[in-house]
């Protein structure tokens, strides 16, 4: 299984951020991912960073969709492959109501058809051809004249039946937070391949992204889930996820114990058919130092 790790890029400078791609390339992660979080440009910040970390992948995990339009944002994408030379992969998602309407001031009247109709604009101009889209939420007519020899690969946040099925039929996989091993056995695998299938899709990819700490006190670092990540649980399609791995909530759901405790639940997420791990790590600095240099040897 591919292992990949999220940067932590809250409240930190870019020399900092830098410093964490530096030394997750140097313990041996191949691909590595930023948040788009109110914080640093996800695609702009990675493509100054790309360089520093020759042959490693880019990721954005995630890009909302409503505040940029399929043309501008396959315009960032390719710009990022073509300059740094790395494979992309770029994560998008709907994000939630509360920052599509309270922040964009768009409306997030039936997402799933915006979701549908963009990543099917999207599609073509990232292969570097011309878009000639006209739906219900948005149109695209035109194309990015930049030369790439693969177009970026494109997965989606999802986690509810509708989003799942529209990701494996028109993008490349899904990004999952909060899914554990029944979730991911009994439900999100078995919804993105039908879908793939039915679209004649390859095999889809199923990246599990998980809160992750190696420590001896994994109590007290669920507390602090519970405070920062707690409402989550009040999520519809969280709360359902939650509910299909028995979770009563997100602290239930997140990784922590010591390194043996770590590798047997990240085993059972690969053996649920999660094709890559998406690393979050967090606790205090040793612990996450510890997260970091025992799953980049998986």
């Amino acid at each position: 299984m591919r292992t990949g790790i999220l940067l932590d890029e809250l409240g930190v400078s870019f020399a900092d951020l830098r410093t964490q791609a530096r030394t997750a390339a140097e313990l041996g992660y191949r691909s590595i991912w930023l948040a788009q979080r109110g914080s640093w440009d996800a695609l702009t910040a990675l493509a100054a960073i790309g360089t520093s970390v020759p042959g490693v992948t880019l990721g954005t995990s995630v890009v909302p969709t409503y505040s940029r339009h399929p043309l501008t944002l396959a315009a960032q994408a390719r710009t990022l492959q073509a300059t740094t030379g790395a494979p992309v992969d770029l994560g998008v998602g709907v994000s939630h109501r509360p920052i599509v309407e309270g922040e964009f001031g768009y409306s997030f009247d039936r997402p799933i058809r915006h979701l549908r109709e963009y990543l099917q604009a999207l599609d073509p101009v990232l292969r570097g051809e011309k878009a000639d889209f006209h739906g219900e939420t948005l149109t695209a007519a035109g194309e990015v004249g930049i030369p790439n020899d693969e177009p970026p690969s494109v997965v989606v946040g999802a986690v509810s039946p509708v989003s799942l099925r529209v990701s494996g039929a028109y993008a490349d996989g899904a990004t999952t937070v909060w899914a554990g091993p029944r979730s991911l056995a009994e439900f999100v695998v078995p919804t993105l391949t039908k879908a793939a299938a039915g679209a004649g899709r390859p095999a889809p990819r199923v990246i599990s992204t998980q809160l992750i700490c190696v420590t001896s006190d994994p109590g007290a670092r669920r507390d602090w889930v519970q405070d920062r990540y707690g409402p989550a649980a009040g999520v519809p399609a969280y709360r359902a996820i939650l509910d299909r791995d028995g979770h009563a909530g997100v602290p239930d759901a997140v990784l922590a114990g010591d390194e043996e405790h770590v590798l047997a639940r990240v085993r059972e997420l690969e053996s649920a058919g999660a094709t890559e791990l998406l690393v979050i790590p967090f606790g205090e600095p040793s612990e996450q130092d510890r997260t970091r240099a025992l799953l980049a040897r998986l």
